[in-house]
């Protein structure tokens, strides 16, 4: 069955637009990245991090001292909202490789499997547009308290980008579910805020592992 879902994942399917007023929800924001990036310019070619608050609180500087990679990430955002301003925040970086955490968000409005699977896909065009050798690391829907409910929804939804990924050797995915879930298969308090969402030092420890490993191969 999930093999049969990764191949339908891979048929071509436009993601849906980004209207003009989804996308004003995140202008400032995305206009404050900006300006950051143009005030202390990374170096072309480098690893950029992009996604939603999950990306956007990771303190890449002291996960990964000394590496330079760079945090596009926007909260709230969906997968098809980071493709929508990648032209603005990736294209001009040039990257050689994009770490991208989303389908947080996606699954939680109800979108479906199906169609995170294809914003992946558009997700993946929109950064080849301009960096056709550029790699795309993609971390899994994680597993955590406060959207327990959905994560039947997340592991279907995982398993069709996972099936998209192998069969593309410049995709890799980074399985980062194992490491938060405790013998008793659930989600580990201690990875967590309080509000059983957003990650703690320590939930953020196990995907620098996990990221680090992934980018040295």
């Amino acid at each position: 069955m999930i093999l049969a879902l990764a191949l339908v994942a891979l048929q071509p399917t436009p993601a849906p637009p980004v209207d003009a007023a989804r996308a004003a929800r995140w202008e400032k924001e995305v206009a404050a990245i900006e300006k950051r990036l143009k005030d202390a310019p990374p170096k072309a070619g480098g690893v950029v991090f992009a996604g939603s608050s999950s990306t956007r609180l990771w303190k890449l500087d002291e996960s990964f001292p000394g590496k330079g990679y760079v945090n596009v990430g926007f909260g709230g955002s969906e997968t098809r909202d980071s493709t929508h301003f990648a032209p603005r925040l990736i294209s001009p970086l040039r990257p050689t490789a994009v770490v991208l955490y989303a389908g947080d968000n996606d699954i939680n409005a109800g979108r479906t499997p199906e169609q995170l699977a294809a914003d992946f896909r558009a997700f993946v065009a929109a950064v080849r547009k301009d960096a056709p050798e550029c790699k795309v690391y993609f971390l899994p829907v994680k597993p955590s308290i406060a959207r327990w409910a959905k994560y039947e929804v997340q592991t279907k939804a995982n398993a069709l980008v996972k099936g998209i990924c192998d069969a593309d050797p410049k995709l890799r995915y980074v399985d980062i579910v194992p490491a938060m879930l405790g013998p008793d298969g659930k989600p580990l308090p201690e990875l967590f805020v309080k509000d059983g969402l957003h990650m703690s030092p320590a939930g953020y420890a196990r995907w620098t592992a996990a990221v680090a490993a992934a980018l040295e191969r």
